[in-house]
């Protein structure tokens, strides 16, 4: 009986080996979530293509075993996203889930993800709750936090450059809510008054009527806007002759539209994670081989996506390329520090969001053509700023209503 018991535990462990040995050969199957087709088409590729640039340059391998990414079009919409993410897990049977641009699919996303405990990380979305209140087991970001990439600027604004009151003019949702939010409780704290919010909805076409009510007394006008409605904000600014010195959103003047500006917009000052002329080592080595490949400057879409992968990667060695042991892949993506990324060093806080440099951005052009130079850099900023973490989520989030404008 005792050796019968002993050959059986030997059939098992070889059972065991066996199985670790077939998964070790197996592909580490990634499934992408992005809106390749619809509104943010062109978001969505960028996005992919920062991933695909960092796989490219490791071969397709992970942790010494072939990577498969599956990547499915989910246009942007919640109800789209979740039938490709089950698609994705339950019949592709993937290993984590990746992608995810927009809020609310970001959020309509999350209990999917939690009853099945799969490994996602998005390298996109900023929502802050995301990382703050609501903060899921299974999820991580590697991108940002709206209101948190906001604080040290709320604060540069009010010391650095002297402004004592400001006016906001943003795009009338989350993103834009949670932008200005973390800008005006810096700028407040340190002083400063928002004396006016001009909420802009997103089917908007004509920005004069909003341009035509900045209150005179502003010392800055501060913008919240991206891709074509970046665009037309220029185009019109420009138009109105206002001579208020414009600050902004990191996403104003991203890479993404930055191309398509003009002198309109050399002087304008804001704060992001990342900035394509970010002069260090590894980002002339990312911005060369992105533009190489394909022939347009890095956004954040793809700096953030291109050390989102490599984030993936990191954490897959640390489990010996175990990624089936779902409990610890997910831990390892916690853990993730990494101190030479494109956009300078990134650790991992206790809330799954990263801990990051912010950059002071200035617009200038450079050899014929327009750069977001860094004028200054606020090094490992955390989501919370200088705020202790437990005081700082007994407020609500930022958002259309908090913080109040005491001001206006």
């Amino acid at each position: 009986m005792r050796r019968l018991i002993t050959l059986a535990s030997l059939a098992l462990l070889a059972s065991f080996g066996f199985a670790r040995e077939a998964a070790a050969q197996a592909p580490v199957k990634i499934g992408f979530l992005a809106p390749l087709s619809g509104a943010i088409a062109q978001a969505g590729k960028d996005m992919y293509s920062g991933c695909e640039l960092y796989w490219e340059e490791n071969g397709w391998q992970m942790a010494g075993r072939k990577l498969e990414v599956i990547l499915e079009d989910n246009e942007g919409l919640p109800a789209t996203t979740l039938a490709k993410a089950r698609k994705l897990v339950e019949s592709d049977r993937v290993n984590m889930l990746a992608g995810v641009i927009l809020s609310n699919v970001a959020y309509a996303l999350v209990p999917y993800v939690e009853s099945q405990g799969i490994p996602t990380i998005y390298p996109i979305n900023s929502a802050d709750d995301l990382t703050q209140r609501k903060r899921p087991k299974w999820v991580i970001r590697t991108g940002f936090s709206a209101g948190g990439n906001m604080h040290p600027f709320g604060e540069y604004a009010a010391k650095v450059l002297g402004y004592k009151k400001v006016a906001v003019v943003s795009l009338d949702y989350a993103f834009g809510w949670e932008i200005v939010g973390g800008f005006q409780k810096t700028f407040e704290d340190n002083g400063g008054q928002i004396i006016q919010k001009l909420w802009v909805p997103l089917n908007m076409q004509d920005y004069a009527p909003y341009l035509s009510q900045i209150r005179k007394e502003a010392d800055a006008v501060f913008v919240l806007a991206l891709g074509r409605w970046t665009l037309l904000f220029a185009k019109q600014w420009a138009a109105s002759g206002l001579k208020l010195p414009l600050i902004a959103g990191g996403t104003y003047t991203d890479e993404h539209v930055l191309p398509e500006l003009g002198d309109e917009s050399i002087g304008v000052i804001s704060a992001h994670h990342y900035s394509a002329a970010l002069d260090t080592p590894a980002n002339r080595r990312f911005r060369a081989a992105f533009e190489k490949k394909y022939n347009r400057l890095p956004s954040f879409y793809s700096e953030n996506c291109y050390t989102g992968a490599r984030v993936v990667a990191e954490a897959a060695k640390a489990v010996g390329g175990r990624v089936e042991d779902r409990a610890a892949f997910m831990a390892a993506l916690r853990a993730v520090e990494i101190g030479d990324a494109p956009r300078g060093p990134v650790k991992m806080d206790a809330y799954g969001n990263p801990t990051q440099n912010i950059y002071i951005r200035k617009v200038e052009r450079v050899n014929g053509k327009l750069q977001n130079t860094v004028i200054y850099t606020y090094p490992a900023v955390s989501q919370f700023w200088k705020y202790n973490p437990e005081e700082f989520l007994k407020q609500p989030v930022y958002s259309r209503d908090f913080p109040p404008c005491r001001h206006c």
